[in-house]
């Protein structure tokens, strides 16, 4: 009979633990699980970083390469060299994005001889180093990191003008 009554009362402690922890196991797995979801973030976030970032390197190469051949477009030489960062750079660089602010593109010469700045008719000519920089803006995906948000990925590359073929500068 003793036996029996002490089983009971052992019964009753165990349920009556069992009631007063169950919010807590939740509660401790909620510690466990947001570290580990901003981790899986973070696996995820910085390899993308990184893969953007090279995209716009090879996407600003190319339009440096595109640019020293002398080759234009209807536009003009400026429009065509935004045109092929473009095609190159997957999407993450766009004329949409330039035209709100969140991303930018610039083309500058300059002289081959100086190193001065030159803008204008023939500054595209033979000789002249051609710079081709281009920055995105790229917002984390959880936002763990810092406290606006954004990283602000820059890619620029430059190259010595070639003489056009046939002794004719195109137009900008």
């Amino acid at each position: 009979m003793d036996s029996s009554l002490g089983k009971t009362r052992s019964r009753l402690r165990v349920s009556a633990r069992s009631r007063t922890q169950a919010g807590s196991a939740i509660v401790e797995g909620a510690f466990v699980l947001l570290p580990m979801l901003a981790l899986m973030f973070a696996m995820a976030d910085f390899p993308l970083g990184i893969f953007i970032q090279n995209t716009l390197r090879e996407a600003v190469r190319e339009g440096v390469r595109f640019a020293i051949t002398q080759q234009t477009g209807s536009n003009g030489q400026d429009a065509a060299i935004l045109s092929v960062v473009e095609s190159y750079s997957m999407g993450f660089l766009s004329s949409a994005g330039i035209t709100a602010g969140t991303e930018t593109f610039t083309i500058t010469y300059y002289a081959g001889t100086t190193l001065n700045a030159v803008t204008g008719v023939g500054s595209n000519a033979g000789g002249n180093i051609c710079v081709v920089t281009a920055t995105i803006k790229h917002t984390w995906m959880a936002p763990v990191w810092q406290t606006l948000h954004l990283i602000t990925l820059v890619a620029s590359s430059s190259d010595v003008m070639e003489p056009p073929p046939g002794g004719v500068i195109p137009a900008r």
